[in-house]
């Protein structure tokens, strides 16, 4: 178990380089299985997500290999028709890539329900549609004894076939799954009510670099004609938009002067405008953005939305920041409903949050059987956060209790920490090089 021990109170001064994005990498990763040949992909994040999918692709005969600067090259040539480990599959929520891309090359699919982040009930029933509209037929495997279930797909004799899906939510895990499969499929395939957010579209570059014909993603409808084959090629991923938004936040909530390097200021519009109206002065470059914060923030109301909306992942961050502000804030999650588990540990430092809950006609519709389930924080502004003890529950949540405890007097050790390291590379030294007093320590697993 990792925990990271911080002695907060300092400003953050400096500049600070993103990675490559996270949620488009891990996309991207899996959809290397429908290229015949060598893909070389450029600002691939070294996080335990991507080692995860690297070992399962290799567990499956592609040969990987990290080159320097975070070059990864990825050949799938020879991959073989295997069912990826389960305790390889349980431990990333983006396994499920795996879906489309061995539906498409191989015609069939049996793999572990996803594990990953434990902060909501994600199913997978839209990508189910998906594939079933593609003339896949899909069964469920269940072991009680072990507590798994796995996912079986298999298509009919020509493979997957195109269609128009119509996504009953905006569903980005979806989207970006059934672009993959459709890749390859015999004729045209549209998803209406696509996600738009950057990394849909970082993943539709990627595949028409290789040669695919993917157009519209970005938009409400995508369209993916079928080809052939796809060939090797060159791809650079995005800069991460939730990276880049974690440093803008710890630098408002902690104080001082930050250059955010290597971003796209366009995908930074939401968060950006929601520090500028809490106080932070923010000024945009070609491809950095600089944050300087020297006084108390201002209360703020921020509703989470897909993509141009405000980002659920940067709710737990935003959320920090928020704590420390003057008078009442206001957070409503209308993705996750049970994204607020984290707030119990910002109460430990000090934090002043309320709830308000969802009605019991809300909860009918939405078949949850808790009693309570927070629909919106209530978070009253106080003058300090006091270093404690904490925990990550998941990645983002842990990336807030860090950025808690850079900003809270005293000494904050956050356990779990290896939840955090799912999604940021380097954050130790990447906070150390802003001047921030945090360190890594291994502790033996209490079970």
């Amino acid at each position: 178990m990792i925990n990271y021990v911080i002695h907060g109170g300092k400003p953050l001064h400096g500049k600070v380089h993103v990675s490559g994005a996270k949620n488009a990498a891990v996309g991207i990763l899996p959809a290397t299985l429908l290229v015949k040949g060598v893909c070389q992909i450029e600002n691939v994040p070294d996080i335990s997500d991507i080692r995860l999918l690297q070992q399962i692709l290799e567990y499956m005969g592609a040969t990987v290999r990290r080159l320097k600067n975070g070059l990864l090259e990825i050949d799938c040539t020879h991959a073989q028709d295997v069912m990826a480990p389960d305790e390889l599959v349980k431990q990333i929520r983006a396994s499920y890539y795996f879906i489309g891309a061995q539906l498409a090359r191989f015609g069939h699919v049996t793999i572990a329900l996803p594990g990953g982040c434990h902060f909501a009930t994600r199913p997978i029933d839209q990508h189910e549609k998906g594939f079933q509209a593609m003339g896949t037929s899909v069964a469920y495997m269940t072991d009680k004894v072990q507590d798994m279930t796995w996912f079986s797909g298999t298509t009919g004799p020509e493979g997957l076939v195109g269609s128009r899906v119509n996504l009953d939510v905006v569903s980005v895990g979806a989207t970006m799954n059934i672009m993959i499969g459709a890749v390859l499929a015999k004729g045209t395939t549209y998803i209406e009510n696509a996600a738009k957010e950057p990394h849909v579209v970082d993943l539709a570059n990627f595949l028409n670099a290789m040669g695919a014909d993917v157009s519209g993603a970005g938009t409400d409808i995508v369209r993916i004609r079928g080809v052939k084959e796809l060939h090797g090629g060159f791809y650079s991923i995005i800069p991460d938009q939730i990276e880049a938004g974690t440093y803008m936040a710890a630098a408002a909530a902690v104080g001082g002067d930050v250059f955010v390097q290597n971003v796209i200021p366009k995908h930074m519009d939401t968060i950006t405008s929601k520090l500028r109206e809490m106080g932070v002065k923010i000024t945009e470059y070609e491809d950095a953005i600089h944050v300087c914060s020297n006084q108390r923030l201002r209360r703020a109301t921020v509703k989470t939305m897909p993509y141009p909306g405000f980002p659920t992942d940067m709710q737990p961050l935003t959320s920090v920041c928020m704590t420390l502000a003057k008078g009442t804030s206001r957070v409503i999650e209308s993705i996750y409903d049970t994204r607020f588990q984290y707030c119990a540990e910002l109460q430990k430092m000090g934090a002043d949050i309320q709830f308000q809950y969802s009605s019991e006609t809300e909860r009918m519709r939405a078949e949850i059987s808790d009693d309570q389930i927070p629909k919106s924080a209530i978070i009253n502004g106080v003058e300090k956060l006091h270093g404690c003890k904490v925990k990550a529950c998941d990645l983002r949540a842990g990336a807030a209790m860090v950025v808690a405890g850079l900003a809270a007097d005293g000494t904050t050790i956050v356990s779990e920490a290896q939840h955090i390291e799912r999604g940021y590379e380097n954050m130790i030294e990447k906070f150390r090089g802003l001047g921030a007093d945090i360190t890594r320590v291994t502790v033996p697993d209490p079970q």
